[in-house]
């Protein structure tokens, strides 16, 4: 009893690790085409090719070719959010050092992905990604600034969501320079660039009193 006979149907767990290798073979394969070839130069026949499976199998995993965008996303945020988990904030943690870890992070993720990023940044933005998608990285900082407020490191008065999507227009503003820049300039890090830009940010660009209104008769 319980014991599986000879020609019967594997377990479920079994069937549910092939399928998962299955779909990491054809993950892994786009990325690699995409970064050789280009996003669009790239066909489905060809990725599964590449796989060694057959065309129609791709479609079993993904709907078109268009969620291999949305499965490349999801894997940056699970490499930040891992980051993040392994150095979590303490009570000696400032929030300056907690954002620039995030800042850092967000660097190398990139940075680690070599040829891969141009491609599929310019995809993403070409297939309204930007528009449509969860801003987590906004609400990540948002959450470390929130935390800092709550410890008195953050002017309780600023709008923690505002600061996040500052931040994420910081981000993605440099990863974009970065992507354009990267092979002419290789001195160019996008985490020192990054960090550097956080803390412009936190320390201020003006020399005068903070509580100056800009003037408006210009």
């Amino acid at each position: 009893m319980g014991v599986d006979l000879p020609g019967t149907t594997t377990s479920p767990g079994r069937r549910e690790r092939n399928k998962q290798r299955v779909r990491e073979r054809l993950y892994s394969s786009a990325m690699t085409l995409f970064a050789e070839r280009g996003y669009d130069q790239t066909s489905v026949g060809e990725i599964a090719e590449h796989a060694d499976v057959a065309r129609g199998t791709f479609f079993n995993y993904f709907q078109r070719k268009e969620d291999l965008i949305s499965a490349w996303g999801e894997r940056r945020r699970a490499a930040l959010e891992e980051s993040l988990a392994l150095a979590p904030p303490t009570a000696e943690s400032d929030t300056r050092s907690q954002l620039d870890h995030c800042m850092a992070t967000l660097g190398r993720i990139n940075e680690s992905e070599g040829g891969l990023v141009i491609p599929m940044l310019t995809a993403w933005v070409k297939a309204g990604h930007p528009l449509v998608e969860e801003p987590y990285v906004a609400r990540t900082f948002a959450k470390i600034i929130e935390r800092g407020q709550a410890k008195g490191e953050i002017d309780a008065a600023v709008d923690a969501s505002r600061i996040g999507f500052m931040l994420r227009d910081i981000y993605l503003g440099t990863l974009f320079r970065w992507s354009q820049t990267a092979e002419d300039d290789p001195a160019f890090s996008l985490g020192d660039d990054l960090r550097a830009s956080l803390a412009v940010l936190l320390t201020g660009i003006t020399t005068g009193p903070h509580s100056a209104l800009p003037r408006q008769d210009a």
